[in-house]
């Protein structure tokens, strides 16, 4: 069985570490990235199942990496994951096939990945 792969981009090395860990000991393969890679390379080049994205990154919105990778890859599950709760009603976050809230429990994050691979 081939392993899914899941891409985390978060401008936090402690929350990447974290999915990254947890992801992982579910026995996904992890790809990370702190939002600083062209996201349309990474995904060529990595190919993942899902992607895991904040909303905040270093040097630009993740709405818009949203909005870029949804141009390309129509299909590909992306979950947006957030500490700030009105991006929501921003309307580019309607692209998304999820939204979580940021929590030190990240169960619901790990449900969601489940159940859109």
């Amino acid at each position: 069985m081939d392993r899914k792969t899941v891409l985390v981009m978060d401008d936090e090395e402690h929350v990447r570490m974290l999915y990254a860990e947890e992801l992982r000991s579910l026995g996904y393969e992890v790809v990370v990235s702190d939002g600083s890679d062209d996201p349309l390379a990474l995904v060529a080049e990595h190919k993942p199942d899902l992607i895991i994205l904040d909303i905040r990154l270093q040097s630009r919105s993740g709405l818009d990496v949203l909005q870029i990778i949804r141009c390309k890859h129509a299909k590909l599950p992306i979950i947006l994951c957030t500490a700030y709760e009105g991006f929501r009603l921003d309307l580019k976050s309607i692209a998304a096939d999820a939204y979580v809230v940021k929590s030190y429990d990240s169960s619901e994050l790990m449900n969601k990945v489940k159940e859109l691979i």
